[in-house]
């Protein structure tokens, strides 16, 4: 379990129940004020071969920016919601884009005010809309450490209309299996082949894991869906995501295999992710390949047409064959 070597908070975290919670929970670790959550000059002047310590680090803070973003793949909004960040290490992670400014995890004490937003929009919607309230976090990992995720289940479940959705690497789904959800909480498992989550998505649950815990959470009548993301095109990429797939139709309950749909996403890369893995791991398999990839904007990496779409026939045709049943949401 995450345990923070220093944590950084803001001063008026104190006037919330989470926040006392919070400084009372790790009361013997090394504390350190600050000013704004967003703009820690001590992390920003950090070298890249300290990002690993760096994300051992805890920040404690209230969220102040509660816009809505418009989103038209399985949710209608994603939302800005009770952290940011994430305590494992995957060497692709777009919250690495700010250097040492978003990537280690940050928690944000004001959840009634956020939640209370998410069920003013969905009450005065006269369709039935579906909120992204995991797209900066893990909110799975970080119930481990707050209980925020069964709190907002518990306090969600008897809204009228909309729904709660967000996507996970971790297995410890334990908490939310007994829990009255109302069939108001979609979970996304994303999933990759085993030796990337080995060598890239550092610190994340086994594949075996995400599995179960895909099982565990269908018995319990959950929605879910499954994130074959990001997609690595590593030299024997159809080898390995053929085997995956496979795996997956094993592996999976006949329960879980007559209610999941697929998305699947294609890895994005930047110069910062590059530079930082470079000095901040021992070894790291190469992710950026100028042969495979094109520019993205300023400093940003995507692989090129011919490829992408040669992935989005193999994924079609792989996921036709195993899961024909299934929907594909979009492969992108």
């Amino acid at each position: 379990m995450f345990k923070p070597t220093a944590i950084y908070f803001e001063k008026n975290i104190e006037n919330y129940d989470l926040g006392k919670m919070l400084l009372e929970k790790y009361k013997e670790v090394p504390k350190i004020e600050i000013e704004n959550h967003n703009n820690i000059e001590e992390m920003r002047k950090k070298e890249n071969s300290e990002f690993l310590k760096m994300k051992k680090n805890l920040i404690i803070g209230v969220r102040k920016t509660h816009q809505f973003v418009e989103n038209h793949k399985v949710s209608d909004y994603l939302v800005p919601y009770t952290s940011s960040g994430c305590t494992a290490s995957c060497m692709y992670c777009y919250l690495v884009c700010h250097y040492n400014k978003c990537a280690y995890m940050r928690l944000f004490v004001n959840r009634e005010q956020m939640l209370e937003k998410i069920i003013k929009t969905a009450n005065r919607s006269e369709k039935e809309l579906t909120f992204e309230i995991g797209s900066n976090s893990d909110l799975i990992l970080e119930n481990t450490i707050t209980n925020n995720l069964v709190w907002t289940i518990e306090n969600f479940k008897n809204v009228s209309s909309g729904k709660l959705t967000f996507p996970t690497k971790f297995s410890f789904v334990d908490d939310l299996l007994p829990l009255s959800h109302n069939k108001k909480v979609i979970v996304r498992m994303s999933v990759n082949p085993e030796y990337i989550i080995e060598h890239v998505e550092f610190g994340t649950s086994r594949l075996k894991d995400r599995v179960e815990a895909i099982n565990k959470l269908v018995e319990a009548d959950y929605d879910v869906g499954i994130l074959i993301a990001p997609v690595i095109f590593l030299e024997d990429w159809k080898e390995q995501y053929h085997e995956l797939i496979v795996y997956l139709q094993e592996m999976l309950s006949e329960k879980a295999k007559q209610k999941i749909f697929f998305e699947v996403i294609f890895m994005t890369y930047s110069y910062v992710h590059n530079a930082i893995n470079q000095e901040a791991f021992a070894n790291p398999i190469p992710l950026f390949d100028k042969t495979k990839m094109t520019g993205r904007g300023r400093g940003k990496y995507m692989y090129k047409t011919d490829l992408r779409k040669e992935g989005e026939i193999f994924f079609r045709e792989e996921l036709g064959r195993y899961f024909e049943r299934n929907k594909i949401w979009y492969i992108v």
